[in-house]
C-alpha cells in the first residue's frame, strides 16, 4: 500500500490535478471573449462523451491509441531521448498490420491477429530504432532524425497502400481478412455498435509492461541510468550505445502496436493520407500531462481523448469551435510544464494545512 502511495504522491497527482482544472478555467474566460457560454459548453462536452453508450465506447476507442503513443514518448524519456517520432512509427507500424492482415491468408484466426499485432509492434520499433542507432553510433540528435522519418513514414505508407494493397477507384486499402480482426463483436453490441477492440486492453496491459520493466528490472534500471547521465552510467560500467537503441527500440513499439489497433480493429482497412493524423504528436501531450508515468499516462490519455471527442458536442450543443479544446490542452501542458504557478496557486492550502495542524 505504502508503494502506491508513493505512485501516486502529492506531486504526481496533485500538481498536474490542478493544471488541468486551471486549464479549463483559461478555456472557459476565451469562450466568454468569444461571447460563448462556457458552462453550456463543457456540459455539452461531458454529456456527448457519457450520454450514451455508443458515444462512451467511440471515447474509449479515441483513448487506445492515444495510450501507446503516450507510453512510446514518456519511455523513451525516461531514457534520456525525446522521441517525437511516434507518429512515423504510428503510421509505419499501421501499414506493416495491413499488408499482414490483407495479404497473408490461411492462418487461424487468433494467430492471424496476432502475427499482424507482432509485425505492426516491430516495424514502429525498427523505425524507431533507426533513430536510436544513428543517435548512439553517429551522434546525430534524435529530434532532428525522428521529424524527418516522421514524414519518410508518411510517404511510404502511401506508396505501399496506393501500390500494392488499394481498391481499384478508391483512396484506401482492400479490407483486412476476418481471421485478422481484434474486434470484440460482442462487447461492441453492449456499446450499441461502438468499434470496441482488444487493442484498448493490450494498451493497459502496456503500460503495466512499462512500469514493471522501468522500475522492476534491471534493464530498466540501467534506461533510467543512462537517461539520468550518460557519463555515470558508461563509467559504471553500462553500455549507453546499446541502451539508446533500446529504448527507442521499445518506444516505437508502442507507437506501432497503436497504428496497428486502428486498422485491425477500427477501420478494417487504411486510406491514403492526406496529411499526419497527428495521433504520434499528441501523445507527447498525453506523456507530457501524465508526468511521463506509464499509469498517469493512462489517466492523461483519457482526459486527452474525452476532450477530443466531446469537442463535437462542444459544436453542436453550444456552437463552440472545436478549436477551442486545443486552447485548453495547450493550456493544461502550459500549466505541468510551468508548475512554479501551479504550486504558487496551491501554496496557500499548504499553509492553511500546516497551521491546522500546528493548531
Amino acid at each position: 500500500m505504502s508503494k502506491l502511495f508513493k505512485i501516486f504522491s502529492v506531486d504526481n497527482l496533485l500538481v498536474p490535478l490542478v493544471a488541468i482544472i486551471l486549464g479549463l478555467i483559461v478555456g472557459a474566460v476565451i469562450m466568454l471573449i468569444g461571447g460563448y457560454d462556457p458552462l453550456l459548453a463543457y456540459s455539452s462536452l461531458f454529456s456527448t462523451v457519457f450520454g450514451n453508450a455508443y458515444d462512451f465506447g467511440e471515447t474509449i476507442r479515441e483513448i487506445t491509441p492515444l495510450i501507446m503513443t503516450g507510453l512510446a514518448v514518456a519511455f523513451a524519456f525516461r531514457a534520456g531521448l525525446f522521441n517525437i517520432g511516434a507518429e512515423g512509427q504510428y503510421i509505419v507500424g499501421m501499414t506493416a498490420a495491413s499488408v499482414v492482415g490483407i495479404k497473408i491468408t490461411g492462418l487461424p484466426i487468433v494467430v492471424h491477429a496476432l502475427v499482424a499485432l507482432i509485425a505492426g509492434g516491430l516495424a514502429g520499433g525498427i523505425w524507431a530504432g533507426i533513430t536510436g542507432y544513428l543517435k548512439a553510433k553517429r551522434g546525430v540528435n534524435e529530434v532532428i532524425i525522428s521529424i524527418m522519418l516522421n514524414w519518410t513514414g508518411l510517404y511510404l505508407s502511401n506508396y505501399v497502400v496506393r501500390n500494392f494493397l488499394l481498391i481499384k477507384g478508391q483512396q484506401r486499402s482492400e479490407d483486412i481478412k476476418d481471421t485478422a480482426s481484434i474486434s470484440m463483436g460482442w462487447l461492441s453490441s453492449m456499446f450499441d455498435n461502438a468499434r470496441m477492440h482488444w487493442g484498448t486492453v493490450i494498451a493497459i496491459l502496456a503500460a503495466v509492461f512499462f512500469f514493471i520493466y522501468m522500475w522492476k528490472s534491471k534493464q530498466g534500471y540501467e534506461l533510467r541510468a543512462v537517461g539520468h547521465n550518460g557519463d555515470a552510467a558508461r563509467y559504471a560500467g553500462m553500455n549507453v550505445k546499446k541502451n539508446i537503441v533500446k529504448a527507442m527500440f521499445i518506444s516505437g513499439v508502442f507507437a506501432g502496436l497503436g497504428g496497428a489497433f486502428q486498422v485491425l480493429g477500427v477501420f478494417h482497412y487504411q486510406a491514403i493520407f492526406t496529411g499526419s493524423p497527428g495521433v504520434g504528436f499528441d501523445g507527447i501531450a498525453v506523456a507530457l500531462i501524465g508526468m511521463n508515468h506509464p499509469f498517469g499516462i493512462l489517466l492523461s490519455a483519457s482526459l486527452f481523448g474525452m476532450l477530443t471527442y466531446g469537442s463535437a458536442g462542444m459544436s453542436f450543443g453550444a456552437d463552440v469551435p472545436p478549436e477551442i479544446i486545443r486552447i485548453v490542452i495547450g493550456s493544461i501542458i502550459f500549466f505541468i510544464a510551468a508548475q512554479g504557478i501551479v504550486r504558487w496557486v496551491i501554496k496557500p492550502f499548504y499553509l492553511k494545512r500546516k497551521k491546522e495542524k500546528v493548531l
